[in-house]
């Protein structure tokens, strides 16, 4: 009798503790466009932008869970519209923000990118720029990371108790953009109407997972979206926006209030595109008749799902949903480059030596001997790359630096305890890409070393890490 008293009244205490606990919630937007002309990141030649078409923007989520006076754990996430987080911006962002914020640990605060290739390069040295005329990359990112700091701390004092939901729907966005051929190889858009294609390379995962955030009084504050694909289908020209994300966020605060705060979080989709790889004469045909672009398509497609996910979410929400957030450096092997490879690497990079308008293609390929001797030297160590995993109520959230080839995230997925599993890619640092093993043997661009620094080794330690850290937040005690 009295074991079972002490055993009911352990059970009421822990029923007490979880329900003391309560989520909040703070969410802001700011605009990170330049208000000169700057070089686009995202492709070998220089661009420098002559039009803003969108704005690009920075949206921040904070989240904080409290058991009464006492702080438990807290995120704070912020969606870019960048190409990457190169190295340095993440930083920056801390450094400006800690001292705002000093009750808050910055290592828990992490930035990442929707990889619209019409946004402004952030590194130094990447292309020969004009002397005058052009905002300068090291001035951009000052500009740029003074405003995201800005919109953390924004974000997190406005923070405020309020409700989460979750669902998952589906939206056909993500095409893998590898084609393959009847000699084995593989090619990044590649074509497709010619008698040697034999098909796409790989899965495409067109689950829409979608957070949703509300105040007490039910009003919508913020939401993510989960979209295993980059925000590419307008990449090239000279015109700065945010690609898809733009109309996006347009449908949604249209429908739902406009000062909704909208994350665009760019899933494992490091193989993967918008842009249609065949049928494509049917769909502009279907856009004609709808009085689409190819933009508004796109985001009409997530914005249904969208709505679709809400319906259900809304039905189950939740204000004390278990928030803990765990943030780990781990080391991942380096993709090694062989004698073939390094040999083809220098004579390239002989080739742009001397030309300053092809700075990206000599550092691209001379990227590859600095690798090799460092390699060679025994210098070389490992790749250290900072990973969070949080779980908020039944959902998983992870994150990794690489344009991650889809079927990594969809293990993940499929290994992980939780109801949803939200993977992020490009957030914290620039990792390149990270290709599967059937991708190496194709070749081609983001399969090939240059394009790799981490390869299918590491990708698989990258699994089995993200996943033993997601096991370990539904295994620890409440």
């Amino acid at each position: 009798m009295k074991t079972n008293i002490a055993f009911l009244l352990a059970i009421a205490l822990a029923t007490a503790s979880a329900s003391a606990s309560e989520l909040r919630i703070g969410a802001a937007t700011t605009s990170i466009t330049p208000d000169k002309p700057v070089a686009l990141d995202g492709h070998r030649a220089m661009r420098i932008s002559n039009k803003i078409e969108s704005p690009v923007t920075a949206t921040a989520l904070a989240l904080e869970s409290r058991d009464g006076d006492k702080a438990l754990d807290a995120a704070i996430i912020v969606s870019c519209d960048i190409v990457a987080i190169r190295q340095g911006i993440m930083e920056k962002v801390r450094e400006k923000v800690k001292p705002r914020l000093p009750g808050f640990d910055v290592n828990k605060l992490f930035l990442c990118a929707t990889h619209t290739h019409n946004a402004p390069v952030t590194l130094e040295g990447r292309y020969t720029l004009p002397a005058s005329g052009v905002m300068k990359p090291a001035e951009y990112t000052e500009f740029m990371t003074t405003r995201v700091a800005e919109a953390v701390v924004e974000s997190w004092q406005k923070r405020k108790i309020g409700k989460v939901g979750w669902a998952q729907s589906q939206a056909v966005v993500a095409q893998n953009r590898r084609a393959t051929y009847a000699d084995g190889t593989a090619k990044m858009y590649g074509a497709t109407n010619t008698a040697n294609f034999r098909g796409i390379e790989g899965y495409e995962d067109h689950n829409l997972d979608v957070l949703f955030f509300w105040d007490q009084q039910d009003h919508l504050v913020a939401t993510a979206i989960n979209v295993p694909c980059p925000s590419q289908e307008a990449e090239g020209g000279l015109l700065l926006h945010a690609d898809f994300w733009h109309p996006v966020r347009q449908m949604l605060r249209e429908r739902h209030g406009k000062n909704l705060c909208v994350l665009g979080w760019a899933g494992a989709g490091g193989d993967q595109t918008s842009r249609l790889m065949y049928g494509k004469a049917a769909d502009e045909r279907m856009r004609k008749l709808r009085g689409l672009t190819r933009l508004e398509e796109v985001a009409r497609r997530i914005a249904n799902g969208w709505e679709d996910a809400y319906e259900c979410a809304h039905k189950d929400t939740c204000s004390n949903a278990v928030l803990r957030h765990c943030v780990k450096e781990i080391e991942l092997p380096h993709r090694k480059v062989t004698e073939a490879e390094v040999a083809e690497a220098r004579k390239e990079a002989a080739k742009f030596a001397k030309d300053p308008a092809q700075r990206w293609n000599y550092r691209w390929h001379q990227g590859v001997v600095e690798r090799y001797e460092s390699q060679h030297a025994s210098t070389e160590g490992t790749y250290k790359m900072e990973l969070h995993v949080l779980r908020l109520g039944d959902v998983a959230i992870a994150t990794n630096e690489f344009e991650l080839f889809t079927d990594y995230g969809v293990q993940m997925k499929a290994r992980s305890p939780a109801v949803q599993t939200f993977v992020i890619q490009l957030a914290t640092n620039s990792g390149g890409y990270l290709p599967t093993e059937r991708a190496v043997r194709g070749g081609g661009y983001s399969a090939v070393i240059q394009s790799s620094r981490v390869g299918p080794e590491g990708g698989q330690v990258l699994v089995d890490r993200t996943v033993k850290m997601i096991n370990e937040l539904w295994t620890a005690p409440r």
